[in-house]
């Protein structure tokens, strides 16, 4: 599992639906995410993963270590 798979499902996002669903979008998310810090990500995203939250949540009960 990569660090932007679990970064994803610690926002609730289901990476497999979004991957799936917007696959230029994951992408091109998944770039960037490589490229700068995990808290920059989520500043510079963060109106992008609430929409992206509502459109493909993750609804599984994993608990993350």
């Amino acid at each position: 599992m990569s660090q932007f798979h679990l970064y994803l499902i610690s926002k609730k996002i289901d990476p497999s639906a979004f991957e799936e669903g917007d696959t230029p979008l994951y992408q091109e998310f998944e770039r960037a995410f490589t490229h700068i810090h995990p808290a920059s990500f989520t500043a510079q995203k963060l109106f992008l993963l609430n929409k992206l939250r509502r459109k493909f949540l993750y609804e599984k009960p994993e608990i993350l270590k």
